[in-house]
């Protein structure tokens, strides 16, 4: 078996020419034959006894090569990449030239690598600080999202639906006079100026009263995830039941007792404050481990292989694959309702992964200029945060030794930020 390297005329890319011995390949089709002959029929035999010949008689020597080359070639190309430190970014980009029984298996295989990266400046940075102050109109918006939450709704009888009320309502959808499916629906609470319903719904229930009905008009948005329905004029018919208005409690001591621990409104606005001030700093901290990545970066001119930004586009589709999967949406459900292509979503992706990877590359350089490392007693203290944190003993974590690399990795590159900011002039 014969391998060699060599450059393309691309930066960060390298062409590997492979020519693996007939045996070799033979080998592979023989193995691919013992796997799938249980599948193979052949008149006159038993299935999955046809003689090797004799299945290469019936469908030609060809039905095993492609298979017999991914059996074989996978292991060969991972060993290589190894042996010449060759740091592939993208998969390879195969060409063969000569697959055929009893002949060397002759192919090529251009990949991209991972870039050097030659840091600019990264000490002595400057930025700006990033603070975030606790006023007491964010303590008295905390109290009011708790007043609501402890709201009770009271039956309005002698006035018409204003703005805020909670309605109770019967409707059925029209459209060219026909009731549409989903259209439909008896006792059903809506909050006016709550914005759930086709525009203009809400707005023409504001005035009615008990008992009253009435036609309202409307007219789909184009972008209505029902295509049936989109850009359509409707018309619902609408039945009036109940009239509720929200009665926020007092904010008082009693009100604090109620809703928490605490004694007096005092103690509870405190703690409220506490809070929020632990928020704005973790707020603030992150903000500015931001801002100094991003002037690292802005320092650093970095090509970027394209299979880099694609593999992070990959991951960022994963991401949202997992998160709408949650929603019982599948990813092809959630394109058609916003009415946008795969390649749409993924042209929309390619600046934050562009900058998600610089910025990655960055800090391994930092990591790898400083030599920063993770101490022994920073892996162990997050493997017993973790194991804490999902019901395991540390010991079985620790025995994992790739979960071990995998938070030693993360520790360094929040060394190296924690560094970037500590050596930055902030502002």
């Amino acid at each position: 078996m014969s391998i060699k390297v060599e450059k393309t005329d691309k930066k960060n890319e390298v062409k590997l020419s492979f020519t693996i011995e007939a045996e070799k390949f033979e080998e592979g089709i023989q193995k691919v034959y013992a796997k799938s002959a249980k599948y193979i029929t052949i008149p006159g035999f038993r299935k999955g006894k046809a003689p090797y010949k004799i299945v290469e008689k019936q469908y030609g020597a060809q039905i095993f090569y492609e298979d017999a080359f991914n059996e074989i070639v996978p292991e060969i190309y991972e060993k290589e990449l190894k042996e010449a430190k060759i740091e592939a970014v993208s998969k390879p980009d195969i060409d063969i030239t000569q697959m055929k029984k009893g002949k060397d298996l002759i192919f090529t295989a251009i990949v991209q690598t991972k870039p050097e990266v030659e840091l600019g400046k990264y000490k002595g940075i400057e930025i700006k600080k990033i603070e975030y102050n606790v006023t007491d109109g964010d303590i008295d918006h905390e109290i009011g999202h708790m007043a609501e939450k402890n709201a009770r709704l009271v039956n309005i009888e002698n006035r018409p639906v204003e703005k805020g009320d909670t309605t109770v309502i019967d409707f059925e959808g029209y459209v060219d006079g026909k009731a549409f499916e989903g259209g439909k629906a008896e006792n059903h609470e809506l909050v006016i100026g709550s914005n759930t319903f086709i525009p203009g719904f809400e707005d023409q229930i504001i005035g009615m009263k008990i008992d009253e009905e009435k036609d309202i008009n409307v007219t789909f948005p184009e972008e209505y995830f029902s295509k049936d329905l989109s850009g359509k004029e409707a018309t619902f018919k609408v039945k009036l039941h109940e009239i509720k208005k929200k009665e926020l409690p007092a904010i008082d001591d009693e009100f604090a007792k109620d809703v928490s621990e605490f004694d007096t409104l005092k103690e509870l606005k405190d703690s409220i404050k506490e809070k929020l001030e632990e928020e704005n700093a973790s707020k603030a901290k992150y903000e500015t481990e931001e801002e100094a990545i991003k002037a690292v970066c802005d320092n650093t001119q970095i090509d970027i292989p394209s299979g880099m930004i694609e593999t992070e586009i990959d991951n960022m589709v994963k991401d949202i694959e997992q998160r709408l999967s949650y929603q019982g949406l599948s990813l092809k459900q959630y394109l058609q309702m916003i009415n946008k292509t795969d390649a749409d979503m993924r042209k929309e992706f390619e600046e934050q992964a562009g900058r998600s990877v610089k910025s990655r590359l960055v800090l391994e350089a930092v990591i790898k200029a400083e030599k920063i490392e993770a101490s022994e007693d920073e892996v162990k203290a997050k493997l017993e945060e973790m194991a804490k944190n999902y019901g395991k003993k540390p010991e079985e974590l620790e025995a994992n030794e790739s979960l071990k690399l995998y938070i030693a990795e993360n520790i360094k590159t929040e060394n190296a930020i924690k560094f970037i900011v500590d050596n930055a002039k902030i502002k």
